[in-house]
């Protein structure tokens, strides 16, 4: 029987996005996520060398993914925060995952996709401000900082105001969303 590499890979990528957004980097087992593939534990480690550097392909590419779908414009941050919310709201395992790396790698060396991923936006909000399309009582990294934050602030909202704020419908979420961003602008 011939063995798919790619298949593999996928399989105990999948696998270990699942593993990790419930458990955390300390917490999540490797072999856990071997049996989630179908496949064993050598093959993660022979793929990826470390359950810290399958963490790292995981979260990479949960970042590539969610900035390719929520499409970065300078010239429209709330929309752009809107469909940041969307991401998160459509697979929790996004702020899961976002939250762990920050709990568990605060001081950790930087991810390359992340620090190319984020300095290319703060580049175009550089450019948006210095054109005055955007305000300047914020840096460019202050400005992304708080987008992102409010994006995801319903995901992050502790149990106690979730419960309260069940009524709130995601269509209502969003529009906070969205108008605390544009708001955030004028």
């Amino acid at each position: 029987m011939v063995r798919d590499a790619g298949a593999t890979k996928q399989r105990l990528l999948d696998a270990a996005t699942a593993e990790f957004a419930q458990h955390g980097i300390a917490g999540a087992r490797v072999d856990r996520i071997a049996r989630a593939a179908d496949s064993n534990k050598a093959m993660i480690y022979s793929y990826f060398g470390s359950k810290d550097a399958l963490f790292d392909a995981v979260f990479a590419a949960v970042v590539v993914s969610t900035v390719e779908a929520a499409k970065f414009d300078p010239s429209d941050l709330p929309g752009y925060a809107g469909r940041l919310f969307d991401s998160f709201e459509r697979d929790p395992r996004i702020s899961r995952l976002t939250t762990w790396y920050q709990l568990e790698r605060p001081d950790g060396a930087a991810l390359q996709t992340l620090v190319v991923s984020n300095e290319a936006r703060i580049d175009r909000l550089r450019e948006a401000r210095e054109s005055g399309l955007l305000p300047r009582r914020y840096s460019p990294v202050e400005l992304l900082t708080l987008v992102r934050s409010i994006a995801m602030s319903w995901s992050l909202v502790s149990p106690e105001i979730g419960a309260v704020a069940t009524g709130h419908l995601r269509a209502r979420r969003r529009e906070v969303v969205v108008e605390s961003v544009r708001l955030l602008l004028t």
